[in-house]
């Protein structure tokens, strides 16, 4: 797959990352937040027979400006500089976890640029989006003693005592608990970093800013589709719930996966993004 790069100038920095393929313009949004995108280059390796596809940075990590503001507006405005520096007029979104979250709400401020957005297993947009039962499960799932061990890392981390260090061997150790089979997940990718100040500060914005996205998703007139992975921690009924406050938008359930649906069922991501444009 050949790669070009690109810069966007947004406010305060400049979001890097890379586009591939030729046709109807794709933008992927990673999860995290403050996590690297390059967990994603699978579904870009889906999506560019057929598709321009363009993934990048969020800010808070390299090869994007470390600087905030780490909050939805600012991640949404961050969007719209990409797309501009991309020269498309319009594109699909796709996003997974926080990625497709935030893909809701540029579907709020920005459908005149949006041909659809697809939320893969998605923090959803109704009542907590999910989170308080997501969290029991990714605990639940995993062994006692590892759970402890991580569980005290990430509160060193999340209390300011910690480093990113930290809560990158914290995700290590519940990287399993993504997984549909614990026994049988996908490795933690190498070059896995997080910014914990992006996490935190993102976070923060996006819980003040849920009441206002469920009172907007009626409005929003752009296709939607969700995937949700029947044996992800997220549960479904984020996405469900999600899609029954947005005219005309769909579910489907994917069997078999978790949190990362294309990694245990490769060509769902291709064949979603096929229904939104054949739509």
């Amino acid at each position: 797959m050949s790669r070009r790069d690109f810069e966007a100038p947004v406010r305060n920095g400049v979001l890097r990352g890379w586009v591939a393929g030729a046709g109807r313009p794709v933008l992927l949004l990673h999860g995290g937040p403050g996590m690297s995108f390059t967990y994603m280059d699978e579904v870009a390796d889906e999506l560019v027979d057929g598709y321009e596809v363009a993934t990048y940075q969020q800010r808070g990590l390299a090869p994007s400006s470390l600087d905030g503001p780490f909050d939805v507006a600012t991640h949404v405005e961050d969007i719209a500089g990409v797309l501009d520096a991309l020269g498309w007029d319009r594109t699909t979104l796709v996003g997974n976890s926080w990625g497709g979250h935030l893909a809701l709400h540029a579907a709020v401020a920005m459908g005149d640029r949006l041909d659809g957005v697809l939320c893969i297993d998605p923090l959803g947009g109704v009542g907590d989006g999910g989170e308080k039962e997501f969290e029991a499960a990714m605990f639940a799932r995993t062994p006692e003693d590892v759970r402890e061990k991580a569980a005290a890392l990430d509160a060193r981390a999340m209390a300011g005592e910690g480093t990113p260090e930290d809560a990158l061997e914290s995700l290590r150790l519940v990287w399993p608990a993504y997984y549909a089979d614990w026994t049988a997940p996908h490795e933690m990718p190498a070059t896995m970093t997080l910014s914990l100040d992006a996490y935190a500060r993102s976070f923060e914005s996006l819980h003040e800013e849920l009441p206002r996205l469920t009172s907007s998703l009626p409005s929003v007139t752009t296709p939607v589709g969700f995937l949700a992975g029947a044996g992800s921690p997220m549960p479904v009924t984020a996405s469900t719930a999600t899609a029954a406050a947005i005219p005309g938008a769909w579910t489907e359930i994917v069997e078999d996966a978790g949190h990362f649906i294309w990694l245990e069922q490769p060509g769902r991501i291709r064949a979603a993004v096929d229904r939104l444009h054949d739509a």
